[in-house]
């Protein structure tokens, strides 16, 4: 039972920033150069109406539907923008076109589409999630530690060791695979398993960290880190980030996992910049590599978006295209629009997410064709 707790790249210049303001400080968002992108140019004439559902992202998607329609004039978007659960309904009941999500789904919408249709959906990646914009959405995690602990930084296998369990297997996009399965001899429970001697040797870990149930955060890290496992170390402290009814002193459950940090030598636990930002926590944020002997990487604006940091997330569109045969026009060019420099400079502008670089385009373009 889970306890609960009450390198730059070319063409790119990338700022993010808090300046002195009259009133305090004052969040400066971060700049993207996105020259370097291919405008957008119409390969066909697109009319009629194009179904998108999802994700509430409305003033996001009125942007895109105007400047999209200063191309495609006779084309209309008609939005149905509930809630994230809507984006797969609509596919797989044949209502929507397009797939809004501002996370990546998970196994369930991937194991409803394939039993409907018996192929997997086009996935498409239009955004990286935010860093720590107070406006932005889908934020990647970063892994903080208390200020006295010497650990250097933390590979994904040793989060996998340190948050998760032993297990049988796991889930790669709704399907089961046992390539991830592993012993309980790669649990890692005290600091000195990662290398930590002396009073830490023996040091057994406190780990903290927020809806893991079912959740973008959990997702990533089960998706990421524990290869698609949904074990979790059974110890961890959870603090479910919806559960106002146990809500200490006026405090949000993301406040008292920074405090239980600050507080305790021996903890460990997964949060927001922003949260951090705000609450001006007295933490130390970990590097994270990707493998064992890999390169440390400091979260920041610059690798979110050059998507070096391990831990970033993303937001994406869910298309329906029989395997071997081509994309319809309507959702190819809204496809092609939104990987533009058009459409991802109106992503830019939002704050809501991160643009993708040249490199990311190109791969998003290339599963078009």
């Amino acid at each position: 039972m889970k306890t609960s707790l009450g390198s730059a790249l070319t063409g790119v210049l990338l700022t993010a920033t808090v300046a002195l303001a009259a009133d305090g400080p004052a969040y400066q968002p971060a700049h993207y150069d996105l020259s370097a992108l291919p405008p957008y140019v119409k390969a066909a004439r697109v009319t009629g109406v194009l179904r998108i559902y999802g994700t509430p992202l409305e003033d996001l998607v009125g942007k895109w539907a105007n400047a999209f329609r200063g191309y495609h004039g006779q084309v209309r978007l008609n939005a149905y923008l509930i809630n994230t659960s809507q984006a797969f309904a609509g596919l797989v009941t044949g209502s929507a076109d397009i797939g809004l999500m501002g996370h990546r789904q998970w196994r369930n919408g991937f194991q409803a589409f394939a039993a409907q249709f018996g192929y997997a959906p086009l996935e498409i990646k239009f955004a990286t999630g935010s860093y720590d914009d107070p406006q932005g959405t889908t934020p990647g995690l970063m892994f903080i530690v208390n200020k006295h602990n010497p650990l250097a930084g933390l590979t994904l296998g040793q989060l996998d060791g340190i948050y998760a369990a032993q297990r049988t297997g796991g889930w790669v996009n709704g399907q089961w695979s046992t390539a991830s399965a592993r012993g309980p001899e790669k649990d890692i429970r005290t600091w000195g398993q990662l290398g930590l001697t002396g009073e830490w040797a023996d040091k057994p870990i406190h780990l903290y960290g927020s809806d893991v149930t079912l959740s973008n955060w959990a997702d990533l890290l089960e998706r990421e880190a524990f290869q698609g496992g949904t074990k979790w170390n059974p110890a961890l402290h959870e603090a479910p980030r919806a559960d106002i009814g146990t809500k200490a002193k006026g405090k949000t459950k993301d406040q008292l996992i920074l405090e239980a940090v600050e507080q305790d030598p021996a903890a460990i636990g997964f949060i927001f910049q922003r949260v951090i930002n705000a609450n001006h926590g007295d933490v130390r944020v970990l590097p994270l590599a990707a493998k064992a002997g890999g390169r440390f990487v400091t979260p920041g604006a610059q690798t979110f978006f050059d998507a070096s940091y391990p831990l970033h997330n993303g937001a994406y569109i869910y298309l329906n295209r029989v395997p071997g045969q081509p994309l319809g026009v309507r959702e190819k060019e809204f496809a092609r629009f939104l990987l533009s420099r058009e459409g991802q400079q109106i992503i830019a502008d939002s704050r809501l997410f991160i643009p993708l670089t040249v490199q990311q385009v190109m791969v998003e373009l290339a599963k078009l064709e």
